[in-house]
């Protein structure tokens, strides 16, 4: 095979899903030249399971990515076909965006935005190895011979390397989709120091839309009043299509336990490590069998096609198996299978081969994001493809990286647990991971991380005005929730609303806390008429929460110190007397940057922390 030069790049990325994509737009809109290089350009950001954006922290993530510039925020929007907010009857903290989108429009729009950005050229080529030179990646080589010359690669190959797809019997070698699989990329992963495993996901059937029944079914609809998942959006999306609810029964559970023996699960055919919190149709089966029903979601693929996605029956069962069971589910009687559901196995790394910054620690310059870590979902790829492509940017550039903490964004401890912990099936971010959910709620994404962008190309004109008006808005409604209503104004509203107490002295702030709705006092007293919808939520919750917000702060105030104590990266733990033999290790294993990050290491206690704060207080004295 005849090698030439393809090109001269700083920073080039392997893999164009959302990892890869978010990736490459930061580093190019950061002034880098940057090549993406990707097996088909007609699976630029596919949607290979869901095609939906959003959910139970997971919308936590967009906003946070549209907070620092990146794109998938912006295409959410612009493509979807319903939107409404989850968990909106408990509090502030875990309410989140999620969005039903067009799935081929998603694809145009990223690769559109990937086609008209400055300095990134989009390559369809398969990576076969990545060059290196002084333990530094310099260049990536394609299975055509080209060389794209770089200073850093990120890898963002989702879950097409060396991946195989297994429905009943069949076993293809596949990637999702029916798309082509990257079988040469790995061998190389594993000589330059990775350590390789294996994990699997799903996905369910596809239906033709034409022939489900859904007068049978419940009708769920978009919410009106919804706000954007992109803070540079004034007008919420519109709703164009509904979704549907049905219900599995005892028919379809008896189709599944009658065939466990031709499930990969259950038979031994899969063996890899699938994602416990979004488990196939077979497992929840399984797993929960004293329930007769589970909740099924029909959902539109796109506004072009009849396709529809049944969220909650991921399967790999065999084909004549599914049929029978889809067709057991009320509404879909007579339906006909477009697409049939299977899982898919491929490689990963284990993350504690990478730094906070996600860059490689055994060679420079080579950082990894998405599925390829050990994550699931199009929101945690979307974040670390971003923070990957802004790291890789900032070190080039000889600026300090960024990297965020478990107090700033959910990104933060999405990127935390997994150089940290680890993980030893697919990641999903959950609301629950976060010690300091109420301080990391969604409406605050851009107060909290926009400003770390500033000074940067990311932090647009257009961003800044947005952004700055914003805050001027925030800060004027929560001045003015702390004026007082006149007395036999607010004595009225108490008594109209049924809230006890006296009405002497209090502020609107006081009502609030005493548990009057925000809109209700705006309808009541004439207030706020002209402050965007979103802001005045906002600060509700910031009134509402104020005493626990004041000792999350107390907390991260403490956890900071720990944070800021950082650990020399050459340290010999043998060495260290008093440590525990497991503690060693770990540590070793992890090389922690700040006596913070040590203390959350699985097998790390604080006993062993207490030891390692002793020997830095002892070598910094000396």
């Amino acid at each position: 095979m005849v090698k030439f030069t393809e090109g001269k790049f700083d920073i080039v990325v392997i893999g164009a899903g959302h990892a890869g994509c978010e990736a490459a737009l930061a580093a190019a809109r950061l002034g880098l030249e940057t090549a993406v290089l990707t097996l088909n350009l007609d699976s630029i950001a596919f949607m290979a399971c869901n095609p939906s954006i959003g959910g139970t922290a997971k919308g936590h993530l967009v906003r946070e990515i549209d907070a620092l510039g990146g794109q998938m925020g912006i295409c959410a929007d612009d493509t979807a076909l319903q939107i409404r907010i989850l968990n909106e009857g408990k509090g502030e903290a875990v309410q989140c965006l999620r969005a039903q989108n067009d799935k081929n429009a998603y694809h145009r729009e990223m690769k559109r935005a990937l086609e008209n950005c400055p300095r990134l050229r989009i390559i369809q080529g398969e990576a076969v190895k990545i060059l290196t030179k002084n333990n530094k990646a310099c260049g990536v080589l394609t299975d055509y011979g080209g060389i794209l010359e770089c200073k850093a690669v990120i890898i963002a190959t989702g879950v097409y390397l060396n991946a195989e797809t297994v429905t009943g019997e069949v076993r293809k070698k596949s990637g999702p989709n029916g798309f082509a699989p990257a079988n040469a990329l790995t061998k190389c992963l594993v000589k330059l120091g990775f350590s390789v495993r294996r994990f699997k996901t799903g996905t369910p059937a596809r239906l033709d839309g034409k022939t489900v029944d859904y007068g049978k079914c419940t009708l769920q609809a978009g919410e009106e009043n919804v706000p954007p998942f992109s803070f540079m959006h004034e007008d919420p999306p519109q709703n164009k299509l509904p979704c549907y609810i049905t219900y599995t029964n005892p028919r379809t559970h008896s189709i599944i336990t009658d065939n466990l023996d031709r499930s990969p699960l259950y038979n031994g055919e899969i063996k890899s490590a699938g994602p416990r919190y979004c488990p196939s149709i077979e497992t929840k089966v399984v797993r929960f069998s004293g329930k007769d029903r589970h909740q099924i979601f029909l959902e539109p693929e796109g506004a072009d096609t009849s396709e529809v996605y049944v969220q909650g029956m991921s399967t790999s069962m065999p084909h004549d198996v599914q049929k029978a069971m889809y067709r057991s589910v009320k509404g879909l009687e007579n339906c006909e299978i477009s697409r049939y559901g299977y899982a898919i196995e491929y490689d990963c790394i284990d993350t504690l081969d990478i730094y906070p910054t996600l860059e490689f620690k055994k060679k420079e310059g080579i950082y990894t994001a998405g599925q390829i870590n050990g994550t699931s979902g199009y929101e945690e790829a979307a974040a670390q493809g971003l923070m990957a492509g802004i790291n890789a940017a900032f070190k080039i550039m000889g600026r300090e990286p960024l990297i965020l903490g478990r107090d700033e964004a959910y990104i933060g401890v999405l990127i935390d647990d997994l150089v940290t912990k680890g993980t030893d099936e697919p990641y999903r971010m959950m609301t629950s991971r976060a010690e300091y959910s109420l301080s990391l709620r969604q409406d605050t994404a851009d107060f909290r991380l926009t400003p770390k962008i500033m000074g940067t190309p990311l932090f647009t004109e257009e961003r800044g005005r947005v952004y700055f008006m914003r805050l001027a808005w925030y800060d004027d409604v929560l001045k003015r929730l702390n004026a007082k209503p006149s007395f036999a104004l607010c004595a009225k509203f108490l008594e109209e609303k049924g809230i006890s107490g006296t009405a002497g002295g209090l502020t609107y702030a006081d009502l609030i806390r005493r548990g009057a709705k925000i809109f209700d006092l705006c309808d009541f007293f004439g207030i706020l008429a002209e402050a965007p919808r979103e802001i005045v939520k906002s600060a509700e919750a910031t009134v509402k929460y104020e005493g626990y917000l004041k000792k999350n702060e107390q907390q991260i105030e403490r956890a900071k110190k720990l944070e800021e104590k950082k650990l020399p990266p050459d340290i010999d733990y043998g060495k260290i007397g008093g440590l525990r033999l497991e503690a060693r290790e770990k540590l070793e294993r992890v090389r922690p940057m700040t006596l913070g990050q040590a203390g959350r290491i699985s097998g790390v206690n604080p006993a062993d922390v207490t030891v390692l704060m002793v020997w830095l207080a002892t070598k910094n004295r000396n």
